[in-house]
């Protein structure tokens, strides 16, 4: 990553100049540039809609973990951002998140699976581990890692490990539900959701269930083209550039394995990080191959010329990954 890249996503939007000099240039929060970066952010226009979207919470009833548009995936947005419980609004939406725990302890979501596909057909407060993790690791980011109920999700899903990663699990209000694929995979998006939050964890992050994790993942990589679990692909379209980082594709799987210091000495990654790494232009700059309608409002929500904050996700993986 050379100077020139730097001082062209210093020209960015108020949260890419923010993350910047947080993540890219290692500069403390009460540094007076970070301070005014932050204060912008929160100013920013995009940013006060995301989070007035997110005051409305849950809003509408989950009916595709994929859609870039569901509220829980923006959550996960912002908290990535570094906006937490000291900021007034985030405050209030964590606290409408938490105030639905299932008995079993994930946060639930209205969701309605329709009886074809197992589930009753009704709007029902539930979970699955499509979704409870991402909630779980926002939760975490925006402070609330010490909150006994955030531990009891935590430690709940966590405890869902089989020796091959986590499964396509619910909850018992969604009846007989589950992807389409043998029980006994894994799920490779829940599997990436589970690692998420484990990163966050210190006690976790070292542990068994990281291990498996990482390595499920990587193992699906070195076998991209004979093993593909409940219909996770890692082929031309898994491999294209996109943000924001939400679901099951090279960028993300390589944003959350890149925080697990032994995973980045293998192989296995170096060759994705390989993939990514190719695909910036001489001054390190990223173009979006593909994107979220949703997010047309975004500068990474457009396929003709390089984006700063697509930019800004691929060198924060790239300076994670050289770094001991």
């Amino acid at each position: 990553m050379n100077n020139k890249t730097i001082e062209w996503l210093l020209e960015g939007d108020a949260w890419i100049q923010y993350r910047t000099r947080i993540d890219l240039l290692g500069q403390a929060e009460d540094d007076p540039q970070v301070r005014a970066a932050r204060k912008a952010m929160l100013a920013d226009p995009k940013i006060q809609t995301l989070l007035a979207e997110l005051a409305d919470w849950p809003g509408a009833v989950l009916n595709s973990h994929k859609s870039a548009s569901q509220p829980f995936h923006k959550l996960a947005f912002v908290a990535d951002l570094g906006l937490n419980v000291s900021d007034a609004p985030v405050k209030a939406i964590a606290q409408k998140v938490m105030a639905h725990p299932s008995e079993q302890g994930p946060f639930q979501l209205p969701t309605n699976v329709p009886t074809h596909f197992g589930g009753s057909g009704r709007d029902e407060w539930a979970w699955a581990l499509c979704d409870a993790p991402i909630l779980a690791s926002a939760l975490v980011r925006m402070g609330l890692g010490d909150d006994p109920r955030v531990q009891t999700a935590i430690q709940y899903l966590a405890g869902l490990l089989r020796e091959n990663g986590w499964p396509c699990a619910v909850s018992p209000e969604l009846g007989k539900f589950r992807g389409p694929g043998r029980k006994d995979d894994p799920c490779p998006f829940a599997t990436l959701a589970m690692l998420k939050v484990i990163s966050r964890v210190p006690e976790l992050r070292e542990g068994r269930s990281a291990q498996i994790g990482v390595e499920t993942l990587l193992t699906l990589w070195d076998k991209s083209q004979e093993r593909h679990p409940y219909m996770f692909f890692m082929g031309t379209d898994f491999r294209k550039l996109k943000a924001p980082l939400f679901w099951y594709d090279i960028l993300h799987v390589l944003d959350i394995l890149s925080r697990f210091k032994w995973a980045r000495q293998d192989e296995r990654f170096q060759d994705m990080l390989g993939v990514v790494a190719s695909k910036a232009d001489s001054d390190g700059r990223c173009t979006p191959e593909s994107i979220w309608t949703a997010w047309k409002d975004w500068d990474f929500s457009q396929k003709k010329v390089p984006s700063r904050g697509l930019t800004f996700f691929v060198q924060r993986v790239l300076k994670r990954s050289i770094t001991a």
